[in-house]
């Protein structure tokens, strides 16, 4: 690091508790050190746009319950300048400016302000607060899962991770809550510490944020952005970013709570390939090991009476490219076939004597897996293990917050409230791991609906929880997966058509879910079992929609897939906000009646039943075409589309290409030998990139191992010809010998073009495909290691 001279000057903007005294400040190996009149603080520079502070309060013994943060330090120049009463710390983005006297610290990305403390850390008996002051026109996001619209400023948020049951337009407390805030002003703050606690983002209305709890290390991360993709970018290089999911995770789920024997349970997949509806994995709930749902949890191997030969299932389910996911739970039942050996192994929390501390809750008396201890975790992944070599293909953690956990419960490391919220995260992580070592050629799939910050490093794929299967309960969904998607977890998906309560089906919610579902990071509809989530068995009308949906979900799924490949390497969120275009219109900070579907499509989901039409945002910058129509909208502009009952209304913004595959009976089938590349021809869009990401769907790693292939495509309008180039980019082992047979359909050129040139060839007008009504031209190109170019002249002079 280098430490060099400059004078900052400071602004004085919050203050600090006059109490609070400046002693010393000095750069040690790794952080700098600050010493007050009451403590210590560090801080460490991660990064250009990460800074960590933490501060350690004299007279206080400190446990550690930080779970988020991987990122180790880079190595950066930073320079610290003392100027008389004002200390400065500068990156090339993120400084901080700290005034001795009162004591203060102010945060800048560049000369912008971002955050400062204002009374800092303070202790009133046990309880430990971090207070910051912040602009008083902010938009504030974040706090987790929660129903209470975009902006959540204003709200003092709990920390606890609890179930919703029922939920609709509102709720305050729901399944994954997470100590972290991000601001319209493109700044992040995430208080590192799993306890129980509160994230008050201004509820007195004093311009105040503040973090409380009882127990860890007061710390904190401050991370910048210059642009909202770098923001998540950077917060998901500190926290981590989530693995490539496997294809299949892609596709329809068959799930519902639950299937009660193996014969019900194959009638169902039966009954797909009879309605000829993709499908790729069937989920089967607690019935697996219990015939009832009381007293059962916890045996965690296949109750015989309804399972006979659960191997056989699994296998021929997998002949037909269909997986098997099992749920478990973390709750072991005292009257379960494994209690015993759970208290033999010691692998269960326990009460202050350390005897297994036990508990009533809705599926009988129970004790806990301590998920923290290494003895549990090796025992519970055996049976992980041994159920993963019998086929199958993916994991669902249920009741993981943990539902019930009482404050005297201990874990290994301390106290249930201590370390509540990230028991679900050290769940995923046993799992994760557990493949990693035992399964290394395997992509996991892990489904819970709770963890903590940085879950998604461990492949964690969440859900929204037990929504109310309601209009109430559609309509916060998106809110809900594109506030998740900015905190890190892309896939947070709900359960597509509700789960909880109704006394019949409603067509057209279940219609209107199924079709917001394709556009939604996981296609899984699930229910309560009184009312069939299932489209196979739905009304006629119900389900051939519920299929048009799915085959376009599987269309979809090159493009999909890239996306996820994104979100791997960057964090990039798969749904995101519209103010993620940049647009600077301000009522956008808090819309949520439209969001982003990858770069390309923009997506309205219709959650009112009876509606004819529907106002959507069409962000500026380009046109925007009706995805299914094909009429061109001029962004900037607030349109009233006319809804149809087989669709929600989706826009593919001006200049972009979406790749599509033919319709399959499950990815199992998948290939690029063939596939459509459609492109949205726009006149105010001069060049256009984009490259689409292919590997075999199944083994880990495989852009680190170099066993993929990326084709890149390319576009540029000159006024009367248009270009486009298709070719691999990148690709490695066999992939270098295949070559792709593209159907290049090019959008919006409304009239038939005067001529095609591939490769400086004039193409005949019979090579020609011209769809008049919709204004499509086809063509046959090729994508391999050898560049193509298909000129089209639109017309001539």
């Amino acid at each position: 690091m280098g430490i060099l001279l400059i004078v900052c000057v400071s602004v004085s903007i919050f203050g600090q508790p006059t109490g609070r005294q400046f002693s010393s400040i000095q750069v040690l190996s790794d952080r700098i050190e600050i010493q007050v009149s009451d403590g210590t603080y560090y801080i460490e520079v991660l990064n250009d746009f990460i800074v960590h502070t933490s501060f350690f309060p004299y007279n206080k013994e400190l446990s550690d319950f930080s779970f988020a943060a991987v990122m180790q330090a880079e190595k950066i120049d930073f320079t610290l300048t003392e100027e008389g009463n004002n200390i400065s710390v500068r990156s090339k983005g993120i400084c901080l400016k700290i005034t001795k006297s009162p004591f203060r610290i102010q945060y800048f990305n560049q000369d912008e302000f971002l955050i400062a403390e204002n009374r800092g850390f303070t202790m009133r008996d046990s309880l430990m607060t971090l207070n910051f002051g912040i602009d008083k026109s902010e938009v504030l996001y974040g706090g987790g899962a929660r129903v209470l619209g975009m902006n959540r400023r204003g709200n003092r948020l709990q920390l606890y991770n609890r179930a919703h049951y029922g939920y609709e337009t509102r709720s305050e407390l729901m399944n994954y809550t997470l100590p972290l805030f991000l601001s319209s002003k493109k700044y992040a703050v995430l208080f590192d510490n799993a306890s129980a606690g509160f994230l008050d983002l201004d509820s007195q209305k004093n311009n105040e944020v503040s973090y409380e709890t009882e127990t860890g290390i007061p710390n904190y991360y401050v991370v910048a952005g210059n642009s909202w993709l770098h923001l998540t970018e950077q917060y998901t290089r500190l926290t981590g970013t989530q693995p490539l999911p496997p294809r299949w995770a892609f596709g329809n789920f068959s799930s519902r709570f639950g299937y009660h024997s193996q014969a019900e349970t194959e009638a169902t997949v039966k009954k797909f390939q009879k309605e000829n509806i993709p499908l790729d994995a069937v989920i089967i709930d607690i019935y697996w090991f219990g015939k009832d749902i009381k007293g059962t949890m916890g045996n965690l191997q296949w109750y015989a009476d309804s399972f006979p030969n659960p191997e056989k299932m699994i296998r021929r389910f997998s002949k037909k490219g269909v997986k098997t996911i099992l749920v478990t739970e973390p709750f072991i039942l005292t009257t379960s076939k494994r209690w015993q050996e759970a208290v033999d192994e010691k692998i269960l929390a326990t009460d202050t004597h350390g005897k297994p501390y036990t508990y009533d809750f809705y599926f009988g008396n129970t004790g806990l897996i301590d998920i923290f201890d290494t003895t549990a975790q090796n025992w519970f992944w055996n049976i992980y293990k041994g159920l993963t070599l019998q086929g199958i293909g993916g994991w669902w953690g249920d009741l993981g917050e943990p539902e019930v956990h009482p404050s005297p419960l201990q874990h290994v490391n301390g106290s249930a409230d201590e370390v509540h919220n990230a028991y679900g995260h050290e769940w995923a992580r046993l799992i994760y791991e557990g493949y990693k070592k035992d399964f290394p050629e395997t992509r996991p799939f892990i489904l819970m609906r709770a963890g903590y910050a940085g879950s998604q490093r461990y492949g964690m794929i969440p859900w929204s929880g037990d929504v109310s299967r309601s209009w109430g309960g559609l309509v916060p969904q998106p809110e809900i997966s594109l506030q998740m998607g900015m905190q890190g977890l892309a896939y947070m998906h709900s359960d597509l058509g509700g789960f909880a309560g109704g006394d019949t089906i409603n067509n057209e919610l279940y219609r209107r879910w199924l079709q917001y579902g394709i556009f939604q990071p996981v296609y899984r509809p699930h229910a309560q079992e009184h009312i069939p989530a299932e489209p196979v068995f739905q009304s006629e009308p119900t389900r051939n929609n519920a299929r048009q949906s799915i085959e376009m979900r599987y269309r979809l799924i090159p493009y999909i897939y890239n996306m996820a490949f994104e979100n791997s390497r960057t964090g990039k969120p798969l749904m995101m906000p519209l103010f993620f275009t940049g647009d600077p219109n301000p009522e956008l900070a808090v819309y949520d009646q439209a969001y982003l579907w990858g770069d390309a499509l923009l997506v309205s989901p219709v959650k009112q039943p009876g509606l004819t039409h529907q106002d959507i945002y069409l962000p500026r910058g380009t046109n925007w075409t009706d995805f299914y129509s094909g009429e061109i909208a001029e962004g900037g502009q607030t349109i009233t589309a006319t809804l149809h009952k087989d669709h929600i209304p989706v826009y593919v913004r001006g200049g972009s290409f979406i790749p599509m595959s033919s319709t399959i009976s499950n990815t199992q089938t998948y290939s690029l030998e063939e596939f459509e590349l459609h492109y949205y021809a726009d006149s105010t869009v001069k060049h256009s990139t984009y490259q689409l990401y292919n590997d075999d769907g199944e083994t880990p790693d495989t852009f680190s191992k170099g066993l993929f292939e990326r084709m890149e495509f390319t576009a540029a309008d000159q006024g009367n010809n248009l270009k486009i180039n298709l070719v691999k980019s990148k690709a490695s082992g066999y992939y270098k010998e295949l070559k792709y047979d593209v159907d290049l359909k090019i959008h919006n050129l409304g009239v038939r073009p005067a001529g095609v040139r591939i490769n400086g060839s004039y193409l005949s007008q019979d090579e020609i495909r011209w769809d008049d009504e919709r204004k499509i031209l086809s063509l046959s190109a090729c994508c391999s290691m050898v560049p193509q170019t298909v000129e089209v002249v639109k017309h001539l002079y």
